[in-house]
């Protein structure tokens, strides 16, 4: 995972916008482009970045193309934020009670 690509592509609010689209399940890129008033090309370019970053995968069907999150590298972020931070997690479970 390069955390450079990474950034780069939750910078954009278009694009962290779309990874909140996928987090109720898995959509084609015309569903995903309903939801924004921009060109298709741009939400494949989007996507794309989207894709460079390791934060969603595709899956061909037919003649579409399905996107979905790909969790295993946000929880990566998750963690390395939290480590940045300097909170372990009896610290987390010691806050709430």
């Amino acid at each position: 995972m390069s955390l450079q690509n990474t950034w780069k592509a939750l910078a954009d609010p278009i694009r962290r916008d779309i990874l909140n689209l996928l987090k109720s399940g898995r959509l084609s890129a015309g569903e995903i482009g309903a939801h924004f008033p921009v060109t298709g090309a741009s939400i494949s370019r989007h996507l794309s970045v989207l894709k460079e970053a390791d934060l969603i995968r595709d899956k061909r069907e037919g003649k579409y193309i399905y996107y979905e999150l790909n969790a295993s590298v946000l929880e990566e972020i998750m963690l390395w934020v939290t480590d940045l931070k300097g909170e372990t997690e009896y610290e987390k479970t010691d806050e709430r009670e």
